[in-house]
């Protein structure tokens, strides 16, 4: 009697239909990641990066999902394995031709206690974002009166939501705050892409900067929905913060690198440089979705408040608009006349 084939297991032929399951959901996240890599990388030509783009798209396509022999797979590895090597190879420059609100690279000077900071930006605006006067400034500024510093969160198309840009503000006893908002650096024909962010398109910039232009513009100009907390710390804390600032500032003027959606951007290098004077720790999905940033630094009690979060949020909320001739030092009082206190 001819012995029966066993059933096959079912246990089995699940595994094995989720492991090409999985297969495929890799290979198809390599062959998108190396196709977008070349529509943005560093190739002059448009037409060449789009060409380029569509056949290896076209190749990855047929070779991962039509062709039967082990050889095209191999191939398509050995193309992935060039764009990649081709993608990191890409170096970052601070001699573009930059967009004006991002031309000038800030540079600190550390004396002591004396902090000067060139390159300040102080831009004077008119009806709309585009329409401002270019001006810069050389701060000093003391560790000694470094006494508190500040979130801001600003939300454009809304005033609340999982996406929005995160910066600080410095606060002085003896001076004007002096905001430091991490950006990317477009060139003067671009504008801000997410996709394009993760493909080295833009540089990093620490924008350095009085609050009526950094946060006066996103008021008014911008129309943005910004939000002021203060952050609950020591002096001491704040001073070692700002100098981890500073030093970044320096490194990025003698070493430019790119900014990054999912690697090196405005809230994750805040936190990055938080954790490292022991101010926060562990990982939480609002790094990413950083509108929701302050409910997370709530929770953590750095956002120092007996008040619940609404309370805390409607206190925090920046409406007031920059007034001709005001100086740099009324607009930063009025926009903290209504916060909520500290405990």
């Amino acid at each position: 009697m001819t012995p029966q084939p066993r059933p096959r297991s079912r246990v089995a032929s699940i595994f094995r239909g989720l492991w090409r399951v999985l297969l495929f959901l890799v290979a198809f996240a390599c062959a998108l990641w190396a196709t977008l890599a070349i529509y943005y990388s560093n190739l002059p030509w448009p037409w060449a990066r789009i060409a380029l783009a569509v056949a290896f798209a076209g190749f990855s396509f047929w070779s991962l999902r039509l062709a039967r022999r082990r050889g095209p797979r191999l191939a398509f590895a050995v193309l992935f394995l060039a764009v990649v090597i081709w993608e990191i190879s890409i170096p970052p420059s601070n001699t573009r031709t930059w967009r004006p609100d991002v031309a000038v690279t800030p540079r600190a000077f550390v004396s002591g206690d004396r902090v000067r900071i060139a390159g300040v930006r102080d831009f004077s605006f008119g009806a709309t974002r585009d329409d401002f006067t270019v001006r810069y400034l050389e701060r000093e500024v003391q560790l000694s009166h470094l006494a508190s510093v500040d979130l801001l969160i600003s939300y454009w198309g809304t005033d609340d939501g999982p996406v929005a840009h995160t910066f600080l503000s410095f606060n002085f006893d003896n001076a004007e705050p002096l905001s430091i908002s991490i950006e990317a650096r477009p060139e003067y024909d671009e504008g801000y892409n997410p996709i394009a962010s993760m493909f080295k398109q833009f540089e990093l910039i620490y924008v350095v900067g009085e609050e009526r232009d950094l946060v006066g513009s996103r008021v008014k100009q911008r129309g943005e929905a910004v939000f002021l907390y203060p952050i609950r710390a020591d002096a001491e804390g704040v001073r070692r913060l700002f100098l981890v600032y500073t030093q970044r500032i320096n490194e990025l003027a003698d070493h430019p690198e790119w900014y990054s959606l999912l690697k090196s951007n405005c809230t994750l290098n805040v936190l990055r440089y938080a954790r490292s004077i022991g101010w926060a720790s562990g990982f939480d999905i609002r790094h990413y979705l950083n509108g929701w940033v302050d409910r997370y630094l709530f929770a953590t009690g750095i956002l120092g408040s007996a008040l619940p979060f609404r309370e805390l949020r409607a206190h925090a909320r920046v409406r007031e608009e920059v007034q001709p001739g005001e100086d740099a030092a009324d607009y930063s009082r009025r926009i903290r006349r209504d916060l909520a206190p500290n405990p």
